[in-house]
């Protein structure tokens, strides 16, 4: 019995320990059966969780900023409602208004921004902008496209407030407008500086795209100082490129900085499709704030008159003037009778300063001389064959002058010149209705792919002179330009389509 009883005992420890150890198996093997799901569980628990604070700070509050600049100036926008004549028939396709309308038509179809659709059939038309409150009792800015024409002009604040506006004054030459509602006490912004901002700076712009009233964008400025795209080259330049959204509605809105204030007045895009494609453009407010500040104070503005037309020192052209850099205006036409002429200001004068204040370019230039008033003296600076020297002018009020005219800018290109020419007739001259003081060789041909063609030179184009040299004949610029250097370019002074712009000849590979 005990040797029985043993064997019991033996077994049934045996048999324990195979229970445990199975009892074991089979819990690892559940173990490894429900890892994977259980990992998956604390992953999506992690998952969840949010991310801390620290980790977003800077994102969060550079949103904080925007919500706080977004709060401030909104309530000074506004949306302007403009009921109009109808505007004159479409002829061929192209509008027969103003220079700007035409502008407007050329970079949005049909209909340019905030412009009423022009169909002769209608009698009344309705237009939509936006403008900026720029004082707590009712002054607004918007542009004068936006009111242009306008019989009745509503305002709508962003308390869905409606006010009858009346126009104060306009100014065409900038696309400026002052309105003002009969109201006190109203949320307003103040100007900021453009002369401060930098690309890649933070920009928000504000307005009323496509009726959805008091929208705002964020971007970028993308570039400064952007010349006028419109064919009046008396419209000053300047602008402000942005990447914030900026579509048909937003003209008349304001572009601010981080800060708050206006550096801007959204006034045109440029797209082929005729919404936003990433190139907004805005007027700056050192421009607009003196033409705002005189429209309020006396109805109109009176813009300064130096009578030149002049044009950007570029890489390709700086060498022609004894230039160290490519800062300047050249100045490419002198009217008679201006204070430029007055002065002695001559064709080839490169401005590289006013009153001590150093230009970079046409643009610059235009808008330092948009600052000043007629009769205000100056000083600039210019440079001649090589030589710095003083020019003290005495400015004119404009009347229909024309202003400051930055000329397109010089075409690069090679090849060769590619150039066939006439003599300037008397039936030649009455053709292109050129000035009868204007004397030089008409171009009669431009070879496909010369280095005239990659200038930009057209048929009908005049050549008024070669490497600074006066021509008065087809054989004086054949000459001129046989007379060039192997291997070196060449600089002509042509008149076209009204005005005087250098271009640069490429140094063809065989003298033409």
């Amino acid at each position: 019995m005990h040797r029985i009883d043993t064997l019991k005992a033996k077994l049934s420890r045996r048999l324990m320990v195979s229970v445990l150890a199975l009892t074991t198996v089979g819990s690892f093997a559940l173990y490894e059966a429900v890892k994977p799901a259980a990992a998956h569980a604390a992953a999506a628990a992690a998952a969840a969780a949010p991310l801390s604070p620290d980790s977003v700070s800077a994102l969060t509050a550079l949103d904080q900023a925007m919500e706080t600049v977004a709060a401030r100036v909104t309530p000074a926008i506004v949306n302007v409602a403009v009921t109009s004549k109808a505007k004159p028939a479409m002829l061929g396709g192209q509008a027969e208004g103003g220079d700007m309308e035409q502008f407007f038509h050329r970079f949005f179809g049909q209909d340019g921004p905030d412009m009423p659709r022009m169909q002769p059939q209608r009698r009344i038309e309705h237009g939509v902008g936006s403008g900026i409150l720029i004082s707590p009792d009712g002054y607004i800015v918007t542009n004068n496209h936006v009111v242009d024409g306008a019989t009745e002009i509503r305002v709508t604040t962003n308390d869905r407030k409606t006010y009858t506006a009346k126009l104060v004054g306009a100014d065409s030459l900038t696309d400026l407008a002052v309105i003002k509602i009969d109201a006190s006490g109203l949320p307003s912004v103040p100007w900021g500086n453009s002369k401060e901002l930098r690309p890649g700076q933070t920009v928000l712009a504000f307005g009323n795209p496509f009726g959805f009233r008091f929208t705002v964008t964020r971007g970028i400025v993308s570039g400064l100082n952007r010349p006028n795209p419109d064919s009046d080259r008396r419209r000053p330049g300047g602008f402000i490129q942005t990447d914030a959204a900026i579509n048909q509605g937003n003209s008349g809105g304001a572009l601010v900085d981080a800060r708050g204030e206006v550096v801007g007045i959204n006034t045109f895009l440029i797209s082929p499709s005729g919404a936003f494609s990433g190139m907004g453009f805005a007027i700056p407010s050192q421009v607009a704030q003196p033409v705002v500040d005189s429209l309020i104070r006396n109805g109109k503005v009176e813009h300064a008159y130096l009578g030149v037309a002049i044009e950007d020192i570029t890489p390709e052209n700086s060498q022609f003037f004894a230039m160290k850099n490519n800062d300047g205006a050249v100045v490419t036409q002198v009217e008679e009778d201006s204070p430029a002429a007055k002065a002695g200001l001559k064709i080839d004068d490169v401005i590289t300063a006013v009153d001590g204040h150093s230009v970079s370019d046409a643009g610059q230039l235009q808008i330092a001389i948009g600052a000043k008033h007629p009769g205000d003296k100056l000083q600039l600076n210019v440079l001649r064959e090589g030589k710095e020297m003083n020019v003290p002018v005495t400015l004119a009020e404009l009347n229909g002058h024309d202003a400051e005219q930055p000329a397109e800018a010089t075409h690069q290109g090679k090849a060769r010149w590619g150039l066939g020419l006439q003599d300037l007739t008397p039936e030649l001259r009455r053709q292109l209705q050129a000035p009868g003081s204007l004397q030089g060789a008409v171009i009669g041909r431009v070879a496909p792919g010369s280095s005239a063609d990659e200038a930009g030179l057209q048929q009908g184009d005049v050549i008024l002179q070669v490497n600074h040299q006066s021509v008065k004949s087809a054989a004086d610029v054949q000459h001129a330009l046989s007379s060039v250097p192997q291997g070196k370019d060449a600089l002509v002074l042509v008149w076209s389509n009204g005005g005087n712009t250098f271009r640069v000849l490429r140094a063809p590979t065989e003298q033409s």
